[in-house]
């Protein structure tokens, strides 16, 4: 299956359904399910602003799956949007440039416990 290493806060955000887009400076065809594992290394800067949700922040292991529905290519119009929208989600960087990658259906899973990679790649169980 699938994998793309996230760093937490955002992996986590992304399986509560908080968090429905993901922000990569390059785009991808790839659709379908694609498991979501949260990196070893945080994003300690944001993870401070999410400390009062109570929500666990696992590293190191694949802790669930979404699906890849779109890839698309970020205007100010679009990010000015999710910030409105969402702004403690989005609204902590401007001028992102790059792509969202629009996921739907978060479900966590068994974790399993296996090192990241760079871009998207492949879990064999």
């Amino acid at each position: 299956m699938k994998v793309i290493s996230i760093k937490q806060p955002w992996a986590t955000l992304i399986l509560e359904g908080l968090k429905e887009y993901e922000f990569r400076s390059w785009k991808t065809k790839y659709r379908g399910e694609i498991y979501i594992h949260a990196s070893k290394t945080c994003d300690n800067k944001n993870m401070k602003r999410f400390e009062k949700m109570n929500l666990d922040f696992p590293i190191g292991m694949i802790i669930g799956k979404v699906s890849l529905d779109d890839c698309i290519e970020l205007s100010q119009t679009f990010e000015e949007k999710l910030i409105k929208d969402r702004p403690l989600i989005y609204g902590h960087t401007k001028d992102r440039g790059g792509y969202a990658w629009k996921v739907s259906n978060p479900e966590y899973i068994d974790f399993i416990q296996v090192n990241g990679k760079l871009g998207i790649w492949e879990y064999k169980n």
